[in-house]
């Protein structure tokens, strides 16, 4: 899919968001339904560079709602598109094997795609009726089309921490959330030193 598509796809899920929303209004549901588009690049390093977009998909389940606090649950499909780029040779050490052949590959850019699926917890607090301000942890399972030097190509996972917040309408959420990711395979494959990003999230969740 390409990124063009993916948009599209965004901005329709969206629209049926709303559609949704206007025709069910009256239902109280523990279930909101939403999108996010982000971007991010890498930790400041010496060693690659990494930048990435991706859209999300988010489905919400509120497990516990006090006055004081809520908890819930969040499901999130993401496609991400990163370009990524080995600055520094040298990590790419003599004792790999055929380590010039593939100091070569590695240090040219490359397009990389990544599909995750996120399961994540949220702690959220009001500040206002409409304001709340929440913190996120998400961890979920990834594949990833390209082998890099700190990556191998295929399974991986994805783990998330975020602080966000949100402002709520009486049709729609608008949300912002910072977040920093970390990707690596916990020793499944050989290459593992994994992607360290600060990453910005904008988003819209409707309930359902």
């Amino acid at each position: 899919m390409s990124s063009k598509n993916t948009l599209n796809f965004f901005f329709i899920l969206c629209l049926g968001c709303f559609m949704s929303t206007v025709y069910g209004q009256e239902k109280v549901s523990k279930f909101a339904l939403g999108a996010s588009y982000g971007l991010g690049n890498e930790l400041k390093n010496r060693n690659y560079s990494y930048t990435n977009r991706y859209v999300k998909g988010q489905l919400y389940y509120s497990l516990k709602k006090t006055n004081t606090i809520e908890f819930q649950v969040l499901l999130q499909p993401e496609i991400n598109f990163a370009t990524h780029q080995l600055l520094n040779l040298y990590f790419v050490t003599p004792d790999e094997p055929n380590f010039e052949e593939k100091r070569a590959r590695y240090t040219k850019l490359k397009d990389i795609k990544e599909y995750v699926l996120h399961v994540g917890f949220v702690a959220r607090k009001p500040v206002s009726e409409s304001v709340s301000i929440y913190a996120l942890l998400s961890v979920g399972p990834l594949l990833t089309d390209t082998e890099t030097e700190r990556l191998s190509k295929g399974f991986a996972f994805s783990d998330v921490f975020g602080l966000g917040i949100s402002y709520k309408t009486k049709q729609f959420t608008l949300d912002f959330r910072p977040n920093v990711r970390h990707n690596s395979n916990a020793g499944l494959q050989a290459s593992n030193a994994g992607f360290n990003t600060l990453n910005y999230d904008f988003g819209i969740v409707f309930p359902l």
